[in-house]
């Protein structure tokens, strides 16, 4: 799927550096953030969820510890 990225100058310049420092393209740059941004986002919502059911099967002896 092809996408456009409009970006402003500062963030333009910061993406070309960082694809520089790295010898790569600045649309790998891109890719990677973007890879990042989603398993980051997805590890969240694995976490909050799995929060919730230990707070759900263990209220019990949680309410008594907070006691």
């Amino acid at each position: 799927m092809a996408m456009t990225l409009r970006l402003d100058q500062a963030d333009q310049d910061a993406l070309r550096e960082r694809a520089a420092a790295e010898g790569i393209s600045m649309q790998d740059v891109a890719r990677r953030a973007i890879r990042d941004y989603i398993a980051r986002s997805n590890h969240r919502a694995r976490v909050s969820n799995a929060t919730e059911l230990i707070l759900n099967v263990h209220a019990d002896a949680i309410e008594r510890l907070g006691q």
